[in-house]
């Protein structure tokens, strides 16, 4: 197959493992799209031959319908991903109960054989050695271990990165919460930053409703001296709030 595809990608300096001399590498976040900006290029570029209204309302149909069966416990394959439910946790006796308190229940999605095929027609282009401003690398859920995912409210929430130390005497510095509906931003307090590290914080979850956040990191902090002003640093992965299952608080 011929090149399609092009997707650059950043190196940043590893910060995950001391001492080491390799490099992180990152691809470009492009924007986020939802289902009425892919319905819309899907009959802009695509030449879809039914409205793009149409086409959204379907996708949002299929969608909940196939939510509906995940919960039923069965697996979807539609050659593009996969998916099905999954339980985290142990259980410590062939009598044990499932507890909502030590066990998870997430649904897991893999790509498919179509979406592979894809993979052949993308170019990678190094673009070189990042900006070495703070970056966040990972964020990972402690309640679910969710990693790039999911945020359980009140629970803790380790970030990794480099430079992202919470420093500084400006107001603005903080971890916070950005709602992509409302634009609404929630800051973590600062008696619920637990772990404040230069590489590392580990940061209590405020009270979030359900739906879809952005995670911004803003500091003064410039390892040997403070920035005059606070600059943010957001994170390229969106997190999500789930709603609660039926029955449960």
């Amino acid at each position: 197959m011929s090149t399609l595809h092009r997707i650059g990608a950043w190196l940043y300096k590893n910060s995950f493992t001391p001492g080491s001399d390799d490099y992180i590498i990152r691809p470009v976040s492009e924007r986020t799209l939802g289902v009425k900006e892919i319905c819309e290029t899907a009959v802009l570029r695509g030449g879809a031959d039914i409205p793009a209204v149409a086409m959204e309302h379907a996708v949002n149909l299929y969608h909940a319908e196939m939510a509906y069966q995940l919960c039923d416990g069965f697996s979807v394959n539609t050659g593009w991903y996969m998916a099905g439910p999954q339980v985290r946790g142990v259980a410590n006796s062939p009598k044990e109960q499932y507890d909502k308190e030590k066990h998870t229940l997430l649904f897991d999605f893999h790509q498919g054989a179509l979406l592979r095929r894809e993979l052949e027609q993308v170019e990678v282009e190094f673009l070189g050695l990042a900006d070495t401003g703070a970056v966040i690398e990972q964020v990972t859920d402690v309640r679910t271990s969710s990693v790039n995912d999911l945020l359980t409210p009140n629970r803790n929430l380790k970030i990794a990165g480099y430079k992202i130390k919470i420093a500084g005497s400006n107001a603005a510095n903080g971890v916070y919460f950005i709602n992509r509906s409302t634009s609404e931003r929630i800051k973590v307090e600062e008696a619920d930053i637990v772990v404040n590290n230069p590489s590392e914080l580990i940061v209590i979850i405020p009270a979030l409703d359900p739906g879809a956040y952005l995670l911004e990191v803003t500091t003064q902090y410039a390892v040997s001296f403070f920035l005059k002003e606070p600059r943010s640093t957001l994170f390229g992965r969106v997190l999500t709030v789930k709603q609660p299952m039926s029955g449960t608080s």
